[in-house]
């Protein structure tokens, strides 16, 4: 029997790059719509004369100098909104890194040890449920003046999630881990670059994460009460002034800041995750 001549068309599937386009297209667009809808729901909320709270237009429309023009600088505490975040995120980069320094060493200390682990375990886990805002007053009375004790609180607060999560990272690094570096007579230089580093990164970033995000939390509500130039005495200001829709632009810039520093830590995260793992 002859064959047919005939050839069915062979399916192509598109570049992946077209798929990746595609895919993200749809995701994007769907993202839009709900956000549509969700400014939608809330201009017909608003509506009423009576109603408290501004619209999305009323807020746009009472905001538009401060988002078009975020560099301005009227001396003191009159800024733009650049000036605000920038200020903020000054203390939260302080504030952070300290905490980051301590806390990775606390945890690998205590993660090293099972007696100092069972013995101040108890205790930090009663210290990382004390709300930020609780630690001002005794960070006002140790240091006497606002801008430290504003990083204080960020540092206190950060400090929890990173230590506890470094510890167990270091209690879950396997034994024969442990016993081969011992057969190897590892230096503890060595140890640390090739045994506990690699095994306990994932660890250390995750309690990063946390500590950032808490960091972020913190400042907003420790400036508010602590005055001077950041996001968080701006909102308070505007409080008192009855500016509402410049308190509603505020917290969308101190969402979107805090969306940018989580995605930061997790793309750091990963590549050094992926590197100690190589």
């Amino acid at each position: 029997m002859a064959s047919s001549s005939y050839r069915r068309p062979r399916t192509r599937s598109a570049p992946p790059l077209v798929l990746k386009l595609l895919q993200g297209s749809k995701r994007w667009l769907t993202s839009a719509i709900a956000l549509f809808l969700f400014l939608a729901i809330w201009e017909l909320l608003t509506l009423s004369p009576d109603a408290n709270l501004p619209g999305p237009i009323r807020v746009l429309q009472e905001t538009w100098p401060l988002i078009i023009d975020p560099f301005f600088d009227n001396g003191g505490t009159d800024k733009g909104l650049f000036w605000q975040i920038l200020a903020s995120l000054k203390r939260v980069a302080i504030g952070f890194s300290l905490s980051a320094v301590v806390g990775i060493a606390t945890g690998m200390i205590i993660g090293s040890s099972r007696l100092i682990y069972d013995a101040l375990d108890p205790i930090f886990q009663v210290l990382r449920t004390v709300p930020p805002l609780a630690w001002l007053p005794i960070s006002l009375a140790a240091f006497q003046d606002s801008e430290p004790s504003a990083i204080f609180v960020i540092f206190i607060t950060a400090i929890w999630p990173i230590i506890i999560n470094t510890a167990v990272g270091v209690h879950q690094i396997p034994q024969d881990y442990k016993n081969v570096a011992q057969v190897l007579q590892l230096s503890r230089t060595k140890y640390f670059t090739d045994v506990l580093f690699p095994a306990t990164v994932p660890y250390v970033f995750t309690g990063l994460r946390i500590g950032v995000g808490l960091s972020w939390l913190a400042i907003v509500a420790a400036e508010m009460l602590i005055g001077g130039v950041g996001i968080g005495f701006f909102i308070w200001d505007a409080w008192n002034s009855s500016l509402i829709s410049e308190i509603i632009l505020a917290l969308v810039y101190v969402g979107l800041v805090g969306l940018l520093l989580d995605k930061l830590m997790t793309l750091v995260g990963n590549r050094v995750v992926k590197g100690s793992q190589q």
